[in-house]
């Protein structure tokens, strides 16, 4: 990618994004923290190179105004605009497997067992009456 400078590559921010309608606002510190985890991630994935994320923090640290981040934001993964639900906060990821009660299984297996033993019984018991 190229510096932060360079907007080709970058997908223009919304007129809606707070660093396009607000451009006089200036950064505040929680502004800046999330913006730099959002470079750190972005560069552990792989969607920014180092000389691109040592440039962006640069520019992060540097700027006073919201409009300063235009170039350090665009470009990046979008943030998520819902919360997580929590059913996912509590089990985990989709698609993650949860570990399973052996002993309920056993239990359940002995169940449908008997329960078809029983059943052949009665069926044979019906078949020797009738016959």
């Amino acid at each position: 990618m190229s510096g932060p400078g360079g907007a080709e590559n970058r997908p223009e921010l919304p007129i809606s994004s707070p660093y396009r309608s607000t451009p006089d606002a200036p950064v505040t510190d929680e502004e800046r923290a999330s913006i730099g985890e959002r470079l750190n991630e972005a560069y552990a994935t792989g969607t920014l190179d180092e000389l691109d994320y040592r440039s962006r923090l640069d520019t992060l640290y540097a700027a006073r105004r919201l409009g300063e981040l235009v170039p350090v934001v665009s470009g990046l993964p979008p943030l998520p605009t819902y919360p997580t639900p929590e059913i996912v906060a509590q089990l985990g990821r989709p698609g993650e497997l949860a570990s399973t009660d052996r002993r309920g299984s056993r239990v359940a297996a002995y169940a449908v067992g008997t329960v078809a033993v029983a059943l052949l019984v009665v069926i044979v018991l019906v078949l020797l009456v009738v016959l």
